[in-house]
């Protein structure tokens, strides 16, 4: 090989061998672009009905909303739910419907939408004028461990209701999203109801924020319950050990333990469809006294989930509760802080893990 034809040789290999990053970064796959939201209970002291929180919504230019109570949505007559529709698509705002418990048995079910089929029934159809891809429903709350046949009696009276309804479910297209709330439902509870129910139409809310109140790290419920995820509502944690076991207060995105690079990966491996919607309900402080023996009366103890847990209260610390001053001001000034927390959190994940589909 003379000199001219190693020095071309040479040129070419080192051209080839610098193209090939750049010719693996463009043939990589992309992770799928993940929708941001909210759920009005994280600004419920504003009152608001459905079109104020649209235009909210919108002016947070956000991809989607959770209403999760009926009350906000005014009438449920289809004419008006019609109308909400309609204004949520001129936003650009995909929305979703909720309401509360439809267990019979629990303790904070109400009869105020009648009886708990009633009370499906009725979120299905108004789901479906909305447009809603779900219908969002709890169980109750960590009291309803306590109830006579524990929660597994609780789970199974919700599973009766929600197999009483599937041939509304199915029929209109809409499927019901059983949350983790309150400490009603350990994860792998939530995932033993849905089975029971039927995945075909009952799918998981996935709340982060009450995964700590089954002494759950929220990564780790995602790992559990992102499979079955159709919808959510999330914010951030921060737990911190006590003498007596670890004390949680909920905050903004990114006040917390919950480290949301991580998480959002995770997310759209899992469930990569389903909006982030955000649910902040900060400014109080829980304790959880499970060193003692009678806590775990009610709980289901697994040490490997346990230490997870208990490896987040290591690296906390303790967090100031909010307090309102008393009279008038009280109320403008929780309004405040509640839509503070929301614009946090929003911020937080839109520019530094990149969340939502608009600019």
């Amino acid at each position: 090989m003379n000199r001219r034809s190693f020095v071309t040789g040479l040129a070419t290999a080192t051209a080839v061998v610098t193209a090939r990053p750049l010719l693996a970064a463009a043939t990589q796959p992309t992770a799928p672009k993940i929708k941001l939201g909210m759920d009005n209970f994280a600004v419920r002291a504003m009152g608001w009905k459905a079109p104020e929180l649209i235009d909210y919504a919108a002016s947070l230019k956000l991809d989607s909303l959770l209403i999760s109570d009926l009350d906000a949505l005014g009438s449920l007559e289809e004419a008006n739910l019609r109308e909400i529709r309609r204004r949520a698509g001129a936003a650009g705002i995909e929305l979703y419907a909720g309401s509360w418990s439809i267990c019979p048995t629990s303790k904070v079910f109400k009869q105020n939408w009648g009886s708990a089929e009633e009370h499906l029934r009725l979120g299905i159809r108004v789901s479906k004028t909305l447009g809603s891809p779900v219908f969002r429903v709890v169980l109750g709350n960590m009291d309803d461990r306590k109830t006579e046949g524990g929660i597994r009696a609780r789970m199974a009276d919700t599973v009766a209701v929600l197999k009483a309804c599937k041939r509304e479910a199915v029929a209109a297209g809409v499927k019901i999203a059983i949350e983790n709330h309150a400490g009603d439902m350990h994860s792998w509870e939530v995932l033993d109801l849905i089975n029971a129910a039927g995945r075909d139409f009952v799918g998981v809310n996935i709340d982060s924020g009450n995964a700590v109140w089954t002494l759950e790290d929220p990564l780790d419920v995602l790992e559990t319950l992102g499979p079955a995820t159709i919808c959510s509502s999330l914010r951030d944690d921060m737990v911190w050990s006590t003498p007596e076991g670890a004390s949680v207060s909920w905050t903004a995105a990114g006040d917390g333990l919950i480290d949301w690079k991580k998480y959002a990966a995770r997310w759209a491996q899992l469930c990569p469809t389903v909006p982030i919607m955000i649910e902040t309900i900060s400014g109080s402080v829980k304790s959880f006294p499970y060193k003692s023996a009678d806590f775990w009366q009610h709980y289901d103890k697994r040490p490997e989930k346990l230490a997870k847990f208990e490896a987040l209260a290591k690296r906390g610390q303790a967090v100031t509760p909010f307090k309102a001053p008393a009279g008038p001001e009280g109320k403008l000034a929780t309004q405040n802080y509640q839509k503070a927390e929301l614009e946090k959190s929003i911020r937080y994940l839109r520019k530094e893990i990149g969340l939502g589909l608009k600019a």
